[in-house]
């Protein structure tokens, strides 16, 4: 069992950054390959970037690259994302998942473990 708990969320203005981070508990973490996923009102959960469990594989959707970066820190059992240059389409609440393989990573049915979310307001 891995259990996630997102934070860092919060309301910025078009333009600024935000970190956000997402906790787990579990002895699995290190071997976990994990996501960031992301659902506005209206819309379905999207992918937005994942990383295996080494960090040496990193994958982003094509609407956040070069603006957003996901790294993780094994020891402390956290993964990142930091959002760049955030815009109104930015606005959703960001979800953190866990799953072993790094297989489909940009597939919400791939991940097996998903934390509560954290809300992300990007304001003009």
């Amino acid at each position: 069992q891995v259990q996630l708990v997102e934070s860092g969320g919060g309301l910025v203005q078009t333009g600024g950054s935000l970190r956000l981070s997402c906790a787990a508990s579990g002895r699995t973490f290190s071997t976990n390959t994990m996501g960031w996923f992301r659902q506005a009102p209206g819309k379905e959960r999207e992918f937005v970037a994942a990383i295996s469990w080494s960090g040496s594989m990193i994958y982003y959707a094509d609407s956040v690259k070069g603006r957003f970066t996901i790294s993780r820190d094994n020891a402390k059992n956290t993964v990142y994302l930091q959002m760049n240059t955030l815009n109104s389409e930015d606005t959703a609440v960001y979800y953190c998942a866990a799953t072993q393989p790094w297989r489909s990573v940009s597939s919400r049915d791939a991940y097996v473990f998903w934390g509560q979310g954290t809300q992300v307001t990007v304001s003009s």
